[in-house]
């Protein structure tokens, strides 16, 4: 059972924000600021066992985007000793949805060839500005591509504002925020990439980590163990494209949580080791009170 306050919330901001494509992080000091008028309004512990709680989570089902190479299933997510575990798995199975002679990639693929899961909150629990904080292990191993993640409830993507807390892919952590470009459909980024091997810690993805987003009407910036790797200046997030809210990120996000294999950009996971597990130990959300 994890101990949380719901009440007073103690954090450490770190000073330290590389730039993007940053080649290393040091050890910086930190402000103690203590922020008495947040209070915890959801969380997930994991504490029981089995099925994730199905009153906070829904399910992405099948070939989702970025020409991935895992289907999307309930099955490969599940609770134990009290951490939330997404497992991704290589297999050999027919896509049901498979046509012959399909320009489509999500139909011309005659075999699925990973199975993982991708959990959200969409149309359960949304929440627009807070504190967010997701406390998980990831693998750094080629091919895997584990994201924390947040889309806005209005609006087609990326005019609907996209979040990225968290992705790991090709050696590197990312947090990202995006928007629609003055092009209809097109992002426009404020991305950051840290490679891994900047933390200085051998075995840094066999450990626990703390991934925490600050998020109110001026700003959003995006920390791991503390570091601040990214700071998004809503005054900048204005979607160009006609399309959506006029500013995405003034409105409610839901959740995803998801381990992806492969596409655009995750790597080739050949010479991975199969099952691979991304491991979650709570999710909390914090919001101020009137």
């Amino acid at each position: 059972m994890k101990k949380l306050s719901s009440i007073v919330l103690l954090a450490s901001c770190s000073l330290f924000q590389p730039a993007a494509n940053a080649e290393s992080i040091t050890n910086n000091s930190v402000e103690k600021t203590t922020l008495s008028d947040y209070q915890l309004v959801w969380s997930d512990e994991f504490d029981k066992p089995g099925k994730p709680d199905a009153s906070k989570w829904g399910y992405e089902k099948g070939f989702a985007r970025n020409h991935e190479l895992q289907w999307y299933q309930e099955d490969n997510a599940f609770v134990e000793d009290g951490k939330l575990i997404i497992e991704a798995k290589r297999v050999k199975i027919k896509n049901p949805n498979f046509e012959k002679g399909s320009k489509n990639w999500r139909t011309a693929r005659k075999y699925v060839r990973y199975t993982s899961s991708s959990l959200r909150t969409k149309d359960l629990h949304s929440w627009q500005y807070g504190r967010f904080e997701v406390r998980a292990k990831i693998s750094a191993k080629d091919g895997l591509w584990p994201a924390i993640w947040f889309l806005g409830v209005e609006g087609n993507w990326p005019s609907n504002g996209e979040i990225d807390l968290m992705e790991y892919y090709q050696g590197d952590i990312l947090a990202n925020a995006c928007w629609e470009a003055k092009k209809q459909g097109r992002a426009k980024w404020d991305a950051v990439h840290v490679p891994v091997k900047s933390f200085n810690i051998d075995d840094w993805d066999s450990r626990f980590h703390i991934w925490r987003m600050d998020w109110d009407e001026n700003s959003i910036k995006l920390y791991v163990d503390d570091q601040l790797l990214n700071t998004i200046e809503l005054s900048k997030t204005i979607n160009k494209g006609g399309r959506g809210p006029e500013n995405p990120f003034k409105q409610p996000h839901y959740m995803l949580l998801n381990l992806a294999i492969g596409g655009d950009k995750g790597g080739n996971p050949k010479g991975t080791a199969f099952p691979s597990r991304y491991e979650i130990d709570y999710v909390r959300v914090y919001q101020q009170q009137p």
